[in-house]
């Protein structure tokens, strides 16, 4: 069983103590967190702050081990300031994610954000979701190579350029040479990082 996107503030220690009892959780939770800078989750009317949101990933962490944490992001909202996006760019460091989502803000008519002052053009949102992703994808490589020697099951669900690929409890992909292996779940021994994931040997 694997949750969706869950609301930082539903993450308590009786949440975590209750989810460590289901056998078939995977340990992978998308923590919404939309901004990592207190000021613009006001504006955004988030009912959480940072360290509410800090909290929660820290619960995780130590209720599942390993785990993968992960989350979104909206960069260029109306009105960050390059302060306020640097704060965010501190904090996601600091949760350390193993993926992240990058999007940079759009104009929806009719909504609140719309209105507001301070609407960031084009350059702006492409040069922050540049610095956004590069920070991520650092985060995402630590993740992984922190795998690297572990014995991970995997469910083989496809084939690419030869090689069946499939999913980690805490959601990393795997690439392995076989055959056969579409629907399996197989214990793996990770040997290093292959494009957007891993890859690996089959045990016996």
């Amino acid at each position: 069983m694997r949750l969706g996107s869950l609301e930082p503030r539903i993450v308590t220690e009786d949440f975590c103590r209750r989810l460590s009892r289901l056998p078939n959780l995977c340990p992978q939770f998308h923590l919404s967190m939309q901004s990592g800078c207190d000021t613009v989750l006001q504006r955004m009317r988030r009912k959480y702050d940072t360290a509410r949101y800090y909290e929660s990933v820290c619960l995780l962490r130590t209720w599942f081990p390993g785990c993968a944490v992960t989350t979104d992001m909206i960069v260029a909202f109306p009105g960050e300031t390059e302060d306020e996006f640097a704060q965010s760019l501190a904090f996601i460091r600091k949760c350390g994610f193993a993926e992240m989502h990058i999007f940079p803000y759009s104009r929806r008519p009719g909504t609140p954000a719309d209105k507001m002052p301070g609407q960031h053009g084009n350059a702006v949102k492409e040069a922050r979701s540049r610095a956004a992703i590069a920070v991520a994808e650092e985060m995402s490589r630590a993740y992984r190579e922190a795998l690297v020697g572990s014995v991970q099951s995997v469910l083989f669900e496809s084939v690419e350029d030869g090689l069946f690929t499939g999913h980690t409890p805490n959601y990393v992909k795997v690439y392995v040479p076989g055959e056969g292996l579409h629907n399996q779940v197989r214990r793996v021994r990770i040997t290093g990082l292959y494009k957007d994931g891993l890859t690996g040997s089959l045990e016996p």
